[in-house]
């Protein structure tokens, strides 16, 4: 709600799957906040919401309606201020050289795509890729802390955020704060598509599996998504696209070229059941009232949208097995009022 509180009330917040104004996605939040207040039995609400929201489908087309549903968490790692033996493995903060613009294009239609790399002499270049970064001392100096392993840190680039665990007890949350430009390449996809892992087995778990049991390979693997992220420190976390904290289970993530940002949204899917061990044990029908206040660069197009599952193991237990079908709406009051 705060972040669209701090939106005027006319803006437009997208043109999918309808025209959203943040005036509109503020109106809708706040009903049901009101709806949540004064209702005393689970029928009773469910009646109301029905009365007085439309839910549109994040597709108008029968045959695009089918959202798959991935899952984020936020991890968390051990670390150290300074680099060590052990703690080998940078963690670095957005480098001054890293430059976001805009470029403007008139054909076919006007357009504004946002790009990013660096200069070097008259020349705007793209940006460093993983591979670049990682076997060079470019970066030296923009270090935020060091972890022990390139795998977890190759998936905390994925995810985004997470929570830094010192020797000393302190704990520093990073979160998102820039990317090299390059776009994002799943080494999942690489791995199938090669014939390495069963499509069906496919899941965080088993990419950690295939690179702990290949570490000849691991580098390579990784190096396939060029796609690198810079970090921040922070209060608390973790914190969306939007810049507000995330709720497990009621924040999910969309490709925010498409959907309204900060709206309120409802989910119907399958997620998953896991044991204490992390082992899945069946999966759940879902449906659930959900916000929309995050992004990602792994989630393009409308048939796309991932669910945060938390912070921790258990977490990452579940959001490594999230893989299913399912349906996505938006709300809008169908009389909205002012208030």
């Amino acid at each position: 709600m705060r972040y669209l509180e701090g939106q005027p009330r006319e803006k437009i917040l997208a043109e999918r799957p309808a025209r959203f104004t943040a005036g509109e996605a503020r109106e809708a939040l706040a009903e049901l906040l009101q709806i949540l207040e004064e209702s005393r039995c689970g029928g009773c609400w469910l009646e109301r919401v029905s009365e007085r929201f439309e839910f549109i489908p994040s597709s108008d087309d029968p045959e695009q309606a089918d959202v798959l549903f991935t899952g984020y968490f936020q991890p968390l790692l051990d670390a150290s201020p300074v680099a060590t033996p052990e703690y080998r493995f940078p963690l670095y903060r957005r480098p001054p050289d890293l430059i976001t613009a805009e470029l403007v294009t008139a054909t076919p239609e006007v357009a504004v795509e946002r790009v990013t790399g660096r200069v070097e002499g008259e020349s705007f270049l793209p940006y460093y890729s993983r591979r670049e970064i990682e076997e060079s001392d470019r970066l030296r100096g923009h270090e935020i802390a060091w972890v022990k392993d390139p795998v977890d840190l190759f998936f905390l680039h994925v995810q985004g955020s997470g929570v830094l665990r010192f020797a000393d007890g302190r704990r520093l949350h990073v979160s998102y704060a820039a990317s090299n430009g390059r776009p994002y390449r799943s080494i999942g996809r690489l791995l199938a598509d090669a014939g390495r892992i069963p499509r069906e087995e496919m899941s965080m778990q088993r990419l950690r599996r295939y690179l702990a049991e290949h570490p000849e390979e691991q580098r390579d693997i990784m190096a396939h998504n060029e796609s690198y992220v810079f970090f921040r420190a922070v209060e608390d976390g973790p914190l969306g696209s939007l810049d507000f904290p995330l709720t497990p289970g009621r924040s999910i993530a969309t490709d925010g070229r498409l959907f309204p940002k900060g709206a309120l949204a409802f989910i119907a899917t399958d997620v998953p059941v896991v044991d204490a061990a992390g082992e899945l044990k069946g999966w759940r029908p879902t449906t659930r009232f959900v916000l929309n206040q995050d992004t990602g660069s792994a989630i393009r197009g409308p048939r796309r949208a991932d669910l945060y599952f938390g912070t921790g193991e258990t977490a990452g237990a579940a959001a490594g097995l999230m893989n299913r079908p399912g349906r996505l709406y938006f709300l809008k009051l169908k009389q909205p009022g002012r208030r």
